[in-house]
């Protein structure tokens, strides 16, 4: 693994530096490895004298020649922001991961603008389940790849009919990539493998999911995508806040529209009068 490389890992391991801290650090030095190797005065100057002194210890242990091997052993990439590998849409957003471990043939897989993003309900109705398997069909049949985070209901029933239909489907983890979470999306998460499609996160190994990843991986199906599609979700679900991004990184926003009296319709009833497009067909 080569020094800038290393870099970009360093600063993915270290928590206090985020995505938009990074991308100060990367406005203020030359490069990212001489950031990671600069002194506490210098590094204290973008992000304050308490953290750049939790990174230089953290800097001290860390082993970058276990992580090499972990992901030889794994066949885990690394893609950080200057790999001519990394999607160009996500650098194209104001808060880009630092790196993505990648699991799958991602040399071979096209990075085009043909992504949409399904997203919903972890409880979809009968309706819901259907019209995220028509759609999905539709969009593979016209080209299209489908994105979604793995979780239970409309974000897996999306991924399982790409790979019915003989698409490519990409699923973006909340915790490290080595994780299948939620356990029972075990046959799905090496399907998608086995079809050629990818798991992403931008949390390498075993992280573990917590409340802020679930967000921070909403922002990454957004920013993917050229278009996100909301089939069914409550008030409090989080497709909102995969919409909330998507309009923030100026992606087009459908919702399909459900009956008034069901919980998992609000959701995409308050897209619709906020102005996302009404979604009936592919």
């Amino acid at each position: 693994m080569d020094d800038k490389t290393k870099a970009y890992v360093a600063f993915s391991h270290f928590l206090g530096i985020g995505p938009i801290k990074f991308q100060a650090i990367k406005k203020t030095f030359k490069s990212v490895d001489q950031a990671y190797t600069s002194d506490l005065t210098k590094l204290s100057k973008v992000i304050g004298l308490n953290l750049a002194s939790q990174f230089i210890d953290f800097r001290k242990d860390f082993n970058i020649k276990d992580l090499t091997k972990k992901f030889k052993d794994k066949n885990i990439k690394v893609i950080h922001q200057e790999d001519k590998l990394f999607p160009k849409n996500l650098l194209n957003i104001a808060d880009p991961p630092i790196c993505i471990y990648v699991k799958g043939d991602y040399e071979n897989f096209e990075f085009d603008d043909r992504f949409v993003s399904v997203v919903g309900t972890r409880m979809p109705t009968s309706y819901g389940q259907r019209v995220t398997r028509d759609i999905v069909y539709s969009l593979v049949g016209s080209g299209y790849k489908i994105v979604s985070g793995l979780a239970l209901g409309i974000d897996a029933i999306a991924h399982n009919a790409a790979i019915e239909i003989g698409g490519l489907t990409v699923a973006f983890l909340g915790c490290g990539v080595d994780v299948v979470y939620p356990y029972s999306n075990s046959r799905l998460y090496e399907l998608i493998l086995k079809t050629k499609g990818l798991i992403i996160s931008e949390l390498e190994g075993k992280f573990l999911p917590i409340n802020w990843t679930y967000a921070r991986r909403n922002r990454i199906v957004a920013g993917l995508s050229k278009a996100i599609l909301v089939v069914e979700a409550g008030l409090n679900s989080g497709s909102l806040i995969t919409a909330k991004y998507a309009k923030k990184y100026g992606r087009k926003i459908f919702a399909v529209p459900g009956q008034i009296t069901s919980d998992v319709s609000k959701g995409t009833i308050k897209l619709i009068k906020e102005g996302a497009e009404v979604a009936t067909e592919a």
